[in-house]
């Protein structure tokens, strides 16, 4: 039997429909993408970037991973497993702080969030890129890579969805919302 062909169980579909319920901020658009086929029996994935005005802020990745039997090193069933890339401001690669800076927004995130995860772990990784030769003229960038992965303590993953989408936006440099004010529109298309 193909994966296609067995049935849905119930917990992965109930995270999937929680998925389709947040309202994000007008900037972000996601595209639901194929999940990996070797981590988990049941998967599901996201590619997502922030924009304004047509110019790219952030771009990364939320995949959920679902195993029915569990699996020791997630301490559950599921795994949210996330990715966050931003070109920065070429000062920013000299600060020693920014890989603490940028977990900091990570577990900022899941605090605002409010939701319940463990065994939160992950790698921040900053790429400087100095140009020469004919390209001598680029000026230098740095391209930051936040990796994030965490079990989340129940099915309702449209909330840990949010804040993946709220920490693309953190990274690419977007105000936070004020509280009490919500997004008017999503331009999400996928998990139909």
């Amino acid at each position: 039997m193909t994966p296609d062909q067995r049935e849905i169980p119930a917990r992965f579909a109930a995270a999937l429909t929680s998925m389709r319920r947040p309202r994000l901020r007008p900037e972000v658009r996601l595209q639901e993408v194929p999940g990996p086929g070797r981590i988990a029996p049941w998967t599901a994935a996201l590619e997502g970037e922030v924009s304004v005005g047509g110019h790219e802020l952030a771009t990364g990745r939320f995949v959920v991973l679902h195993d029915p039997a569990g699996q020791e090193t997630w301490r559950g069933d599921f795994r949210v497993v996330t990715l966050v890339r931003a070109t920065l401001e070429p000062e920013m690669a000299a600060d020693p702080m920014l890989a603490d800076v940028a977990w900091s927004w990570v577990t900022e995130a899941v605090e605002a969030a409010g939701v319940g995860v463990v065994a939160l772990g992950g790698t921040v990784t900053r790429v400087v890129s100095s140009s020469f030769g004919a390209l001598e003229g680029t000026p230098d960038a740095v391209d930051l890579e936040l990796r994030a992965s965490w079990t989340p303590t129940d099915t309702t993953l449209g909330a840990h969805l949010h804040l993946w989408a709220d920490l693309m936006a953190t990274v690419g440099g977007l105000p936070p919302l004020p509280d009490g004010v919500t997004a008017l529109t999503s331009r999400r298309t996928g998990l139909r």
